[in-house]
């Protein structure tokens, strides 16, 4: 026969455990948030860098396999000759490219053989403000692209560019010319920004209010100094939030669904990390991008004017790989496909793959969803 008292005595103590377990991860959520996050594990050295923008080599693996999503990844011991090099967009911190030891894209590449570069834009501070689309694509972009020749003895490269880091891809290769980018991979790229989704019907409504404005007045918003449009970080993590309000959260719903899963509650603490940690966009940038890009919609054309010079998507011949998101609110599958109607790559594919804008780089379906395909089209074009 069963005793009450002792079942009662049982049960009160499982509830007890279970509280403290809530307490304990809420307290190391809310106040040790730091000592949760998996992120950044993967090592690199700095080759160079200008007090700003550096330059990160990542360093050959020492295990003999890795786990990628429930996947045993074998490190391969031959490399791969032509180097990539990751061109990540502004705003956004490096963390984002090697969130989990599970699911780090940085470490996935160089277990499948490739000899990774990253340059870190770092953060810009008001002393920056007039930095601008030409600073980053004709002028830093060269630079580091030499210094990464340079120390891996190879001139062929493969870029890779997510977001705003697509379009410095795509333009420092119509600017530049440069017949020794040999693969283009870009992600999450609005070519015809005025087709995105909602945010291009806004655009294109401020689109028509541009026009009336500079016809009547003359007035552009070039007209105005860099330092206006000057975006603190906090101001960016925000704007990047609301991209996705509904899934921003649930994510905080989830968190407290979950508070006692310790693996979740460290996930979450992780994300965060990146998303919670953004850096500032020069205002210089932030009138190129908003009045070229998506008011004015130049890359619907082919083209798009950086600095006082005008680069030409036709101009682009590298082996190209294009992915969508196919939840994507910023860069939709519509917007991004029209990079196929410009270049001029004979070799060009374009891919839309589960995911919004950071989910198709970084989210838990991106493994499988195109790591696996990106390391395979790669390896077939950098030997």
């Amino acid at each position: 026969m069963r005793n009450p008292l002792r079942t009662a005595i049982k049960t009160s103590s499982g509830i007890a455990r279970q509280s403290a377990l809530y307490a304990g991860n809420a307290f190391d959520r809310v106040f040790r948030a730091a000592s949760l996050v998996q992120a950044g594990q993967t090592p690199f050295e700095t080759l160079y860098s200008n007090g700003l923008v550096s330059l990160r080599h990542y360093l050959p693996l020492q295990e003999d396999a890795i786990e990628l999503d429930g996947l045993v990844i074998p490190v391969e011991q031959t490399r791969h000759r032509t180097p990539i090099v990751i061109i990540p967009p502004l705003a956004v911190n490096m963390l984002i490219y090697d969130l989990f030891p599970q699911r780090s894209l940085v470490r996935f590449l160089r277990a499948k053989g490739f000899d990774v570069y990253l340059i870190d834009w770092g953060t810009p501070g008001r002393e920056h403000t007039h930095y601008n689309m030409h600073t980053y694509v004709a002028e830093l972009l060269p630079d580091y692209l030499n210094r990464v020749r340079e120390h891996s003895g190879e001139q062929e490269l493969s870029l890779h560019g997510w977001s705003m880091g697509g379009m410095f891809t795509l333009f420092y290769s119509a600017l530049s010319q440069d017949q020794h980018i040999r693969n283009a991979v870009v992600l999450g790229l609005p070519i015809d920004s005025h087709a995105s989704g909602l945010i291009g019907w806004m655009y294109q409504r401020l689109a028509d209010v541009a026009d009336q404005v500079r016809k009547r007045t003359g007035f552009r918003l070039h007209d105005l100094k860099p330092h206006w449009f000057h975006t603190p970080g906090w101001a960016n993590t925000i704007g990047f939030k609301l991209s996705n309000p509904v899934g921003s959260v649930m994510g905080y719903w989830e968190l407290i669904v979950r508070l006692g899963d310790r693996e979740f509650v460290t996930s979450h603490a992780t994300t965060s990390a990146f998303l919670d940690r953004m850096v500032a966009y020069p205002g210089g940038v932030i009138q190129d991008t908003v009045v070229r890009v998506w008011i004015d919609n130049q890359l619907a054309r082919g083209e798009i004017q950086i600095g006082e010079d005008v680069a030409r998507l036709e101009n682009v011949n590298a082996n190209l790989l294009a992915i969508a998101g196919q939840e994507d609110t910023l860069a939709t599958p519509g917007a991004a496909k029209r990079v196929m109607d410009h270049v001029s790559s004979t070799d060009k594919t374009f891919r839309v793959a589960p995911g919004g804008h950071m989910g198709i780089l970084a989210g838990s379906k991106a493994p499988r969803a195109s790591w696996l395909e990106l390391a395979d089209w790669l390896a077939a074009r950098s030997d």
